[in-house]
């Protein structure tokens, strides 16, 4: 067996250098790449050209009841940490580096994690660098001055940065940032030090209520969850360079002011609803949904959550007109609620370039808020049911229904939307309907269903509708019929 095993690594030993290194790389544990130095004298240095990914966590599932316990516990994981590190600190290339701590470390342990934060920035030089904790951390001032990093996460992390402290991050690439109070200042400072940004993720952060994003190769920017302690201040953003914009969580309030290059939108953002004052936030949010779909007309791809659907259909009955959008792919997060039906026509009929329409369906509990927005629910359906949606969909191709919970037969509500889309669809070619329902659920009222479905007037003579997830079915030819 071990003239085999030799046998084998000569083999290997004749391949290239670079390929070798490769196979080294696909080792999940570090310390069995630098094992490799012992097979033969072709390998005894490749180890030092591998790079490695270094991850600290301190183990949730460890006790830390008592007070002497919790300090011992939180001792001997630092003397690993240091341990780790003094043993990887002879060389070799480290390119991710994790620390998470998720739990409150007392003040005395911020040297500890400062010696870890040195060896990311200044000694390994590392690429990839995520820092989390708990405790409330304050970054050193050293740390803002780096030219190897180029992907770094810091969580729960003061970011303080001495008035005579510039940020210097040249070669960064990608930052997160979350849960932490940022002011103006330091976020002006944060952007200047990085010129080579491209993807900016804000993820539960206050402080501030104006984001200005001058640089010219951030394309991305994410923002999940704003929060300010008056109600009535907005973050405002001025991003014209920025192609890629995900407004996601909870929000105070959010206003574009300059998104020209914007090319996709995904708004899966929720007000924090006041009770106390139910007109008020309803206003709120209504106001903020128009200035955010006026920003966002000229978007090529367009991604909409249950709170906007809610709130344009709330604009639908009173009449409202949207500005036409230009978005090609529209997909719409919806609830299984006849009330959203006027928000989802009414954002089709003014959105006439789209190509690809996807309607995802989740069932989420919302009755509370529709208690304030629809006092009158079967008036506005019957409302929503008289009311005539007179456009042609000149360009839509491809629609797809997902997530629908059981068969069409419990879920006729979206009848109506079918209807409406095969009617106004001219050049549609695909419509498939995706229900996650059981084998029993498909019985005679079931076809029947889709019977009343097929046989809806449509513009289109090449739509084939489909229905996966439920059972086999092929591809069925619609035929051409005769408007009315």
């Amino acid at each position: 067996m071990a003239k085999k095993i030799m046998a084998m690594v000569d083999r290997l030993s004749d391949l290239p250098e670079p390929i070798l290194i490769h196979i080294l790389s696909m080792l999940l544990d570090g310390k069995d790449v630098v094992r490799s130095s012992v097979l033969s004298k072709r390998w005894r240095f490749l180890w030092r050209s591998v790079p490695i990914s270094l991850d600290f966590s301190f183990p949730e599932d460890t006790y830390l009841g008592l007070p002497e316990s919790g300090e011992l516990e939180i001792l001997d994981f630092v003397n690993s940490t240091h341990r780790e590190l003094l043993y990887w600190g002879s060389g070799q290339k480290i390119r991710k580096f994790n620390v998470v701590v998720n739990f409150s470390v007392p003040e005395r342990f911020d040297k500890d994690i400062d010696l870890w934060v040195y060896f990311a920035t200044k000694k390994a030089n590392v690429e990839d660098f995520t820092l989390e904790c708990l405790s409330g951390y304050k970054l050193p001032q050293f740390a803002f001055k780096n030219s190897s990093l180029r992907n770094l996460n810091l969580q729960y992390c003061k970011l303080k940065l001495e008035p005579s402290v510039n940020v210097n991050w040249s070669n960064l690439v990608s930052l997160s940032v979350g849960y932490v109070k940022l002011t103006e200042g330091v976020m002006r400072k944060i952007l200047s030090g990085c010129p080579n940004l491209e993807c900016l993720l804000l993820d539960f952060i206050w402080g501030f209520d104006r984001l200005k994003i001058s640089n010219v190769k951030l394309k991305k920017l994410t923002i999940n969850s704003y929060e300010t302690s008056e109600c009535d201040v907005w973050l405002e953003i001025l991003a014209p360079h920025i192609q890629n914009l995900e407004l996601l969580g909870y929000s105070s309030g959010i206003r574009l002011r300059n998104v020209a290059a914007l090319v996709t939108a995904f708004f899966r953002i929720d007000f924090q609803f006041d009770f106390g004052e139910a007109d008020r936030s309803e206003k709120n949010e209504i106001s903020c949904l128009k200035e955010l779909l006026h920003s966002i007309a000229h978007v090529k791809n367009l991604e909409l959550s249950h709170w906007c659907i809610k709130c344009m259909s709330t604009l639908a009955l009173e009449g409202f007109q949207y500005q036409p959008s230009s978005s090609r792919f529209l997909k719409l997060h919806t609830n299984y609620e006849e009330l959203d039906l006027p928000g989802i026509c009414s954002f089709i009929q003014n959105s006439p370039n789209i190509e690809t329409l996807i309607i995802d369906w989740h069932h989420q509990d919302r009755g509370y808020l529709y208690a304030y927005y629809f006092k009158d629910k079967e008036r506005q359906i019957r409302t929503f049911e008289t009311h005539k949606f007179n456009c042609s969909l000149l360009h839509l191709k491809t629609i797809k229904f997902i997530n629908l919970v059981g068969p069409l037969s419990v879920n006729k509500f979206v009848l109506p939307l079918v209807k409406y889309l095969l009617e106004n669809a001219i050049v549609l070619e695909k419509f498939n309907i995706a229900a996650r329902c059981k084998e029993i659920d498909v019985c005679l009222d079931q076809i029947r269903i889709e019977q009343e479905l097929l046989s809806f007037p449509r513009s289109s003579s090449h739509a084939s509708v489909t229905f996966s997830n439920q059972r086999s079915l092929p591809p069925l030819l619609l035929r051409q019929s005769q408007h009315a």
